[in-house]
C-alpha cells in the first residue's frame, strides 16, 4: 500500500486530483452560460436547464456500468478513457447549433465523464493504505469543486468574451493536454485483482450495496444535498442577470469563487472525523447549506454571496464525509458502491434542477427557498435512519457475543 507523504502518493494524488479537476471543468462549463444560451435559443429556464443536466443524468446511469467494467479490466484504463473522449465529444457540439443536437452531445460528454468519476475513489482505497485514503478524499473533493469553479468562471468569462463556441475550443485544448498528463502521471495499480466474466457477481453486488441501509441512506443524503446545493448556484445564475441587477453573464459566473468556502470544508473534514461521528458532520452541513439558503432570501448581493458562501462550505462537507462513509463502509465491490452514492448525488442535480428552477419561475427566491426546505427536511430525516441503522449490527453483534457466555 502507498504510505503518506511518499513520493508514490503524491504523484497519485495529484493524478486523480488533476483529472477530477477536468472532469468537472466540463461538467460545469455550461452552467453560468444557461441565461446566455436561454435567450440565444429562446427557451425558457426549464428548458435551458436540459444543456446541463443532460450531462448530469447521463452521468448519473452511466457510473454503474462503468464501475462494473473497471472490475474486470482496471481502474486506470477505464478513467484514460473517459479523459480522452471528452475533448472530442466537446467538439461535436460546434458541428451544429440546434438545441437538441446539443443536449444530445452533453450526454454523451456525461458518459465519457463517468468512466473517471465512477472508479478514481476505488483507485485510491485500493492502493492507499488507510491512513494516506483519509488524507487523499479531502484533497480529491476539494479538487473537484476546484474545478466547478474553473470550469465555471471561465465558462462566463470567455462567453462573455469571445463567445461561447470559442470557450467551448479552449476547454476542449486543455482536457485533451491534462488527459496526457494524467496518462504520465498515473501508475498502474499494484493492489487490484480483476474479475472477468462476473457480471452476475456485480449485479449481486448492486443489490447488495442498495438493500444494505448503511450504504443507501448515505447515498440518499448525497443526491438530496447535490439536489439543494448545485441548483442554488443555477438559480442565483439567473437572479443576477434578471431585474434589477441586470449582470453580464461573465461577472455573475463569479458567484462561483463561492465555490472555495467548500474547497476549504472538504478538507476539514478529515480532521472532524478524527474527533466526531461522520453522521453528525453531515448534519452540521446540512445546517450550515440551509442558514445559507435563508440568508441570500435578503435582497442584496453581499447577503446573497454571504448565503453562497454558507452553502458551499455546508454541502461540501456532508458530501465528503457521506461519500467517504460509502466507500469505506462497503465491504466488497467498492467501485460500485462509490458509483451507486455517486449515482445517487448526480440524479439528484439532476431532478433538482427542474424543481428549483420551476419555483423560480413562478415565485422568484422566496419561493425556491420555502421548496428547498422541504428537501433539508428530508435530507436531516435520512441523517437521523442513518444514525439508527449504522447502530444496529454493533447492537446485533453485541447480543451475539454475550449469548455465547
Amino acid at each position: 500500500m502507498i504510505e503518506l507523504q511518499s513520493p508514490q502518493y503524491k504523484k497519485v494524488t495529484f493524478a486523480l486530483a488533476f483529472g477530477s479537476f477536468l472532469v468537472f471543468c466540463n461538467l460545469y462549463l455550461f452552467q453560468p452560460m444557461l441565461p446566455y444560451m436561454a435567450k440565444h435559443f429562446a427557451v425558457s429556464e426549464t428548458q435551458i436547464n436540459w444543456l446541463f443536466a443532460a450531462s448530469t443524468f447521463a452521468l448519473s446511469v452511466c457510473l454503474v456500468p462503468w464501475a462494473i467494467t473497471s472490475e474486470a479490466i482496471g481502474r486506470r484504463k477505464v478513467m484514460l478513457l473517459g479523459l480522452f473522449a471528452m475533448p472530442f465529444i466537446s467538439l461535436v457540439m460546434l458541428i451544429s447549433g440546434e438545441f437538441w443536437v446539443m443536449v444530445a452531445a452533453r450526454a454523451l460528454l456525461g458518459i465519457a465523464l463517468a468512466a473517471f468519476a465512477s472508479v478514481a475513489v476505488a483507485y485510491m482505497v485500493e492502493e492507499l493504505s488507510p491512513q494516506a485514503f483519509s488524507k487523499a478524499i479531502g484533497g480529491y473533493i476539494a479538487a473537484n469543486s476546484l474545478g466547478g469553479i474553473s470550469g465555471r468562471i471561465f465558462g462566463g468569462l470567455l462567453t462573455d468574451a469571445l463567445g461561447w463556441k470559442e470557450a467551448l475550443i479552449i476547454a476542449a485544448i486543455f482536457t485533451l493536454f491534462g488527459a496526457i498528463l494524467v496518462l504520465v502521471l498515473l501508475p498502474v495499480q499494484k493492489n487490484f485483482k480483476p474479475q472477468k466474466g462476473l457480471f452476475f457477481h456485480h449485479n449481486r453486488a448492486l443489490i447488495k450495496h442498495l438493500s444494505n441501509k448503511t450504504l443507501w441512506f448515505a447515498m440518499l443524503i448525497g443526491g438530496a444535498n447535490f439536489a439543494l446545493f448545485v441548483n442554488l448556484y443555477s438559480v442565483m445564475g439567473f437572479r443576477l442577470v434578471s431585474q434589477p441587477y441586470n449582470l453580464p453573464i461573465g461577472l455573475a459566473s463569479l458567484i462561483f469563487v463561492c465555490y472555495l468556502a467548500g474547497t476549504l470544508s472538504s478538507k476539514l473534514t478529515s480532521n472532524w472525523s478524527k474527533r466526531f461521528a461522520p453522521i453528525s458532520g453531515m448534519v452540521l452541513g446540512g445546517v450550515s447549506s440551509l442558514s445559507g439558503m435563508l440568508v441570500a432570501i435578503v435582497d442584496s448581493i453581499p447577503f446573497m454571496l454571504i448565503g453562497l458562501m454558507l452553502i458551499s462550505f455546508g454541502a461540501f462537507f456532508t458530501h465528503t464525509l457521506a461519500y467517504a462513509w460509502v466507500s469505506q463502509k462497503a465491504t466488497e465491490a467498492k467501485a460500485t458502491a462509490t458509483a451507486l452514492y455517486l449515482s445517487h448525488y448526480y440524479i439528484g442535480g439532476s431532478l433538482g434542477g427542474f424543481y428549483l428552477l420551476y419555483f423560480w419561475q413562478h415565485g422568484g427566491w422566496t419561493m425556491v427557498a420555502a421548496a428547498g426546505l422541504a428537501i433539508y427536511a428530508l435530507m436531516f430525516g435520512l441523517c437521523w435512519k442513518l444514525s439508527r441503522t449504522s447502530r444496529l449490527p454493533v447492537a446485533n453483534q453485541t447480543a451475539m457475543l454475550n449469548s455465547t457466555h
